[in-house]
């Protein structure tokens, strides 16, 4: 059933890059039908599923107009970064209604009707917001807890992002490479804008970040990131010796082992950077600022 919108709304757009989520879009699916302030567009990329996800998308852009169904070849295997960069565009490339806002949305999650409605009044409210999300949560047991304490307020989770369009078009929107979700807030935050997790908004993420890569794969693609991004090496051995520190033993040591591991094969195969010397130029400053206790985004 189609949801009238119980509020008049800023135009947004939203672009959900899927790829065999068929346990849990149909979460997703009700949580955007139910929202008071609905997208003027919801582009669903299946990204060559194998699981039947491909029949649940055609499904809901068959009932609700407002839904775009949009199918992509199998590769047969996943593209860490790339790959869902790629899926994001092809929706992109298809939206034909007007947009103040872009929505890079998981196809695992589940929010409360108001979730949109409460991202955008923030962002309306501080024209200087960039780039924003909910708080991601998952569920361990029947508890319900952050997925990743601790991280900086200016990290905005890659599962879901809300662009305001002259941000998004200032930072040349999303780069086709792993760390692609850091990379974005880092030269939006270089341009001047300010990116921000909304503590107070939640948001359920049902599979956890990673799971389909498994935990030491996990661990090593977002090391790779991390050197993709521009970290430098020390802020990295110190990013890695305190998780190892801070987690319980022996995943904390994993974890670290699996971050550096990925962010030195990195250095040492000679893989291509972010080409943009002067955006890793302030990561790295900003990251030589946190570790002399001075302000910065990390601090």
């Amino acid at each position: 059933m189609t949801v009238t919108p119980a509020t008049p709304c800023v135009p947004y757009i939203v672009v959900s890059p899927t790829r065999n989520e068929r346990d849990y879009l149909p979460l997703t699916i009700a949580s955007m039908c139910a929202q008071s302030c609905r997208p003027m567009q919801w582009l669903l990329v299946d990204d060559g599923s194998s699981d039947g996800t491909a029949a649940i998308v055609d499904a809901a852009a068959r009932e609700h107009p407002w839904i775009v169904a949009i199918h992509r070849r199998d590769r047969g295997f996943r593209q860490a970064g790339t790959g869902v960069v790629e899926a994001f565009y092809a929706g992109y490339q298809a939206i034909t209604a007007p947009w103040r806002y872009i929505v890079k949305l998981d196809g695992d999650l589940s929010f409360a009707p108001d979730y949109f409605e409460r991202c955008i009044e923030k962002l309306e409210s501080d024209r200087q917001l960039g780039i924003v999300g909910g708080t991601c949560s998952v569920f361990k047991g029947e508890d319900l807890v952050t997925e990743f304490p601790g991280e900086p307020q200016f990290h905005v989770r890659g599962p879901t992002k809300i662009y305001r369009r002259e941000c998004f078009e200032a930072i040349g929107g999303l780069v086709k490479a792993p760390g692609w979700d850091t990379i974005d807030q880092m030269k939006a935050n270089m341009l001047g804008w300010k990116t921000a997790t909304l503590e107070d908004i939640p948001i359920v993420h049902h599979r956890s970040t990673g799971h389909a890569y498994g935990s030491w794969s996990n661990f090593t693609k977002n090391g790779l990131a991390n050197y993709i991004s521009g970290y430098h090496p020390f802020f990295m051995l110190l990013k890695c010796m305190k998780r190892a520190i801070s987690r319980r033993f022996p995943k904390g040591v994993l974890e670290s082992c699996g971050l550096f591991y990925g962010f030195a094969r990195g250095y040492l195969t000679r893989a291509p950077r972010v080409a943009d010397a002067a955006l890793i130029r302030y990561v790295q400053d900003q990251q030589w600022r946190a570790l002399s206790f001075r302000s910065s985004l990390w601090r």
